[in-house]
């Protein structure tokens, strides 16, 4: 669901925290919201230093609630069995990335609850410490300016923090998946039915029905109708029919994969890979390599083999990178891709495992390894080919 891209910030528990680069555009839309607009109406006496400072943290702090949220998914699901390496922060909050699912709805549900209720308790204890810190204020709900103007900026930022995260925690409930909401309706359908490919089925059109809400809510706001809870004007609603687009492709791709771990589980990789295969000798010739082999055989990875033993990979942008004036001099072993820096697979491993590598690793072919011998290659063509041939006609791969 999140974008590529971005940088890693933090490990956390053996979880890797990463930042999209998308979020920039919140964080700065938040920050430009309370600086120019909530915190001036609450306090109309502070500096425009004093709004962009607060409005600053609040919104780093805000994030850092959509973390400890993820953070929460990730450390129940570790204690259910489910891996969960890498956390990412991106422009619609985060993500915990699971490898695989849940083994039962019980799991399902209790990692999914825990999300929303730790953003409720951060919400209620940031309410308490602005209180806190607050100390006594007269309250007066005919004029709530007053009120507002009376807090300093630690309980102003807390006061602000507390509302948003209740906030974030009911949204999350909404039965649409893959919201923890529409999580929650998987895990309910999941233990009625038993089958968790009918539960996700089912929880993915929620969720499109719910984003399609969305959506046309936000397309009326465009067009000038005020539409109750979310108001009215043309930003708001481009911004709500953003998001109802954004949960309609989650919903969609999330059962699409799923599909794909179904039909790939179980099925080893020597099913699927590649083994018609010239291996070349590291001391060759680029210049011969390209002449002999690349022009006439079309393989556009080699395995390299020294005495039998597979030692790298060299693909045809490594020939490409070698300058044409010294390919007659310079050798396979002076451009291939090296063992230790590649990523491999044993004949006997799963698919779907494959699938995950090449993903992460932004790869296009893995080199099967059996016994120091490079046996075959499984590519992501390979894969399209037997998802193509093993599953309902229709659809849609992407892999």
């Amino acid at each position: 669901m999140a974008p590529a891209g971005g940088f890693r910030l933090a490990t956390i528990a053996g979880i890797d925290v990463a930042i999209d680069w998308s979020l920039l555009i919140i964080f700065t839309l938040i920050t430009l919201m309370l600086a120019t607009g909530v915190f001036p109406a609450w306090h109309p006496g502070w500096s425009a230093l004093l709004c962009w400072g607060t409005a600053l943290a609040a919104a780093v702090l805000f994030f850092a609630s959509v973390l400890v949220h993820e953070l929460s998914h990730a450390l129940v699901g570790r204690a259910h069995g489910v891996t969960i390496r890498r956390i990412t922060l991106f422009v619609f909050g985060g993500m915990a990335q699971m490898e695989g699912e849940p083994d039962s709805w019980r799991a399902e549900l209790a990692m999914t609850v825990v999300g929303p209720l730790t953003s409720l308790v951060l919400g209620a204890l940031f309410l308490w410490l602005g209180g806190l810190v607050a100390g006594p204020i007269p309250v007066t709900p005919d004029q709530p300016g007053k009120m507002f103007a009376a807090l300093n900026p630690v309980a102003t930022l807390f006061m602000w923090l507390g509302p948003v995260n209740i906030i974030l925690g009911l949204f999350n409930l909404v039965p649409g998946y893959p919201l923890d909401g529409g999580r929650v309706l998987r895990a309910t359908i999941w233990a009625i039915t038993g089958d968790l490919n009918v539960a996700t089925r089912w929880a993915s059109r929620a969720g499109q029905l719910f984003a399609w809400l969305l959506i046309g809510t936000g397309l009326a706001m465009i067009l000038g109708v005020r539409m109750p809870v979310f108001g009215g004007g043309a930003l708001n609603g481009l911004w709500l029919a953003f998001i109802g687009w954004f949960l309609n492709n989650a919903a969609v791709m999330s059962y699409q994969q799923l599909a794909l771990s179904t039909a790939l589980k179980g099925v080893p990789v020597f099913r699927i890979m590649q083994t018609r295969l010239t291996h070349i000798d590291p001391g060759l010739p680029v210049a011969e390599v390209i002449d002999r082999h690349v022009m006439e055989s079309g393989q556009r990875v080699f395995p390299v083999e020294d005495n039998g033993r597979f030692i790298g990979l060299v693909s045809l942008s490594d020939l490409q990178k070698v300058p044409a004036s010294v390919r007659d001099r310079t050798t396979v072993s002076d451009c291939m891709t090296p063992l230790p820096r590649l990523v491999t697979v044993t004949p006997g491993t799963d698919s779907i495992t494959a699938l995950s590598y090449l993903g992460n690793a932004d790869l296009n072919q893995l080199p099967v390894v059996d016994n120091g011998r490079c046996v075959g290659l499984v590519r992501r063509e390979d894969i399209l080919k037997w998802l193509s041939l093993h599953m309902p006609a229709g659809t849609d791969l992407r892999v």
